[in-house]
């Protein structure tokens, strides 16, 4: 049973994974940003999962990754917002 949680987290982490790999075959000038930093947000919780089944029973680091995994993803969410806007912001009127 030490093996669930990590493994529904890697589970969570597939659809952003799949999400990059549809932008990947986009056409648009923002389709590359978009599709690493949704490729990255899949890294981070694949990386969160591996970590979390690293920790064991150890509350203190299970607290320690569950802590580090939201500050990256959202921390790549947040970038990844802010890019969207000053991309839209840079565009000329149409």
């Amino acid at each position: 049973m030490d093996a669930l949680a990590p493994l529904l987290v890697a589970l969570t982490g597939l659809p952003a994974l799949g999400i990059a790999a549809w932008y990947a075959r986009g056409d648009h000038e923002q389709a590359r940003g978009l599709a690493l930093h949704w490729a990255l947000i899949g890294l981070a919780i694949l990386l969160g999962a591996v970590a979390l089944y690293w920790a064991g029973d150890s509350r203190p680091r299970i607290t320690g990754v569950a802590v580090a995994m939201a500050l990256a993803v959202n921390g790549l969410i947040v970038s990844m917002v802010l890019r969207l806007r000053r991309d839209e912001q840079g565009r000329p009127d149409r």
